[in-house]
């Protein structure tokens, strides 16, 4: 039989909220809101903001009307994703197996790791949460069981832990099943609740007595690998392998509305470096490049072309890129976002090169890029501007 594993689910706490309070601590301990746009609804709060009754997905319009003391920031995704990169580094760090779940959750293997750090588990999740806290600057709570479904359901009530840590063992599982409702389990949506409740399964107690034949008769094996999560018995292991992106996008609303071609021009050139920097994180190529605008009133515009050749080089892509943008701006419509899409990605080192390639000019290309991400790393994001118009 295999050697039972000990699973941490480490999410980070209110995790834009945090991330603003990072940037700027004088936010700490006020009552923060990120929005999604400058004009758009409530995607974050902190903890005194929930206490002031700002609601989640609450428009801005609303919450300023009712809740004039609170703190409106406009949610930052590029500066999200840069912190989510260093809380990811630390996990890295503290444990050979770490699955990104998400830019704000990891699923940590312990198994092991007592021995190595001399603590207990409780202890190891007590250290990696300081370290977090410590190097990071990002508070974050964190689930301990023996499978993913049960490390996420304790990570849920991590978060009204005062350690922020909660653990469920083979000890308090039935417990605790019989204290959880079958909507709070982890991949059971509002479809899948409503039909376990029409067969009078309220708790996740009463899924797992429901044996493996009805369970694959009434969800599948999705059901079947469920109850015996929930069981403590782990069918998905914590697997450390960082999937290649099938597309990458960046997109943001630019806080007012205008039909500056330079402007818009400017933003997506921003748009198109930080989509680059992605692809050479995971040391790919694209060979296909989208452009988004979105109107005031939500329409949508997108063209899209084929590159003669993979790149992840900024002036490159910028230049397909912008005969794209001059095909479908229009100089009499107001736009409120611009952004861009590149697919057909693939690893560097793939592509077929033609008897024709400038191999000392990609030499150029991919020691510029190198340099561009060398002093990126070492000072902040977006310290190159490239191709930008004054």
């Amino acid at each position: 039989m295999p050697k039972q594993k000990v699973i941490a689910l480490v999410d980070c706490d209110s995790f834009f909220v945090s991330c603003e309070q990072k940037r700027n601590p004088e936010l700490k301990n006020k009552p923060v809101c990120v929005l999604s746009n400058p004009e758009g609804c409530v995607i974050s709060r902190s903890k005194e903001a929930k206490e002031y009754g700002v609601r989640m997905g609450e428009p801005y319009f609303m919450a300023k009307k009712e809740h004039p003391k609170a703190i409106y920031p406009v949610a930052d995704h590029e500066f999200y994703s840069n912190v989510s990169y260093e809380v990811m580094n630390v996990l890295q760090d503290f444990s050979p197996y770490v699955q990104i779940y998400s830019v704000d959750e990891a699923f940590v293997d312990l198994t092991g790791l007592q021995r190595l750090y001399k603590k207990d588990y409780f202890e190891l999740a007590q250290m990696l949460r300081q370290r977090v806290l410590d190097e990071v600057d990002i508070p974050v709570s964190i689930g301990i069981s023996s499978s993913k479904t049960l490390a996420k359901l304790a990570s849920d009530k991590a978060k009204y832990e005062q350690s922020h840590i909660y653990k469920i063992n083979a000890n308090n599982i039935f417990e605790e099943l019989k204290n959880t409702k079958i909507e709070e389990i982890w991949g059971i949506g509002r479809r899948l609740t409503e039909r376990m409740k029409k067969n009078g399964i309220i708790t996740a107690l009463e899924l797992v007595n429901k044996s493996d034949n009805w369970l694959d008769k009434q969800i599948g094996i999705h059901g079947i690998e469920m109850r015996h999560e929930l069981l403590g018995e782990m069918t998905s292991p914590v697997i450390n392998e960082e999937t290649t992106p099938k597309s990458i996008q960046n997109t943001r609303a630019f806080g007012i509305f205008t039909s500056d071609f330079n402007f818009i021009k400017n933003e997506l050139n921003m748009h198109i470096h930080t989509s680059c920097r992605k692809l050479r994180r995971y040391d790919t190529k694209c060979m296909q490049v989208g452009v988004m605008l979105r109107t005031k009133d939500f329409r949508v515009f997108y063209a899209k072309e084929d590159l003669k050749n993979p790149s992840d080089f900024e002036l490159e892509i910028s230049k397909t890129a912008i005969k794209l943008l001059e095909k479908i701006y229009n100089p009499n419509i107001l736009y409120r976002a611009t952004g861009v899409v590149l697919e057909k990605i693939g690893e560097q080192g793939t592509e077929q090169l033609s008897l024709y390639t400038d191999t000392q000019d990609a030499e150029k290309k991919r020691k510029l890029t190198q340099c561009f991400d060398k002093l990126e790393k070492k000072f902040k994001k977006n310290i190159i501007k490239i191709g930008f118009t004054k």
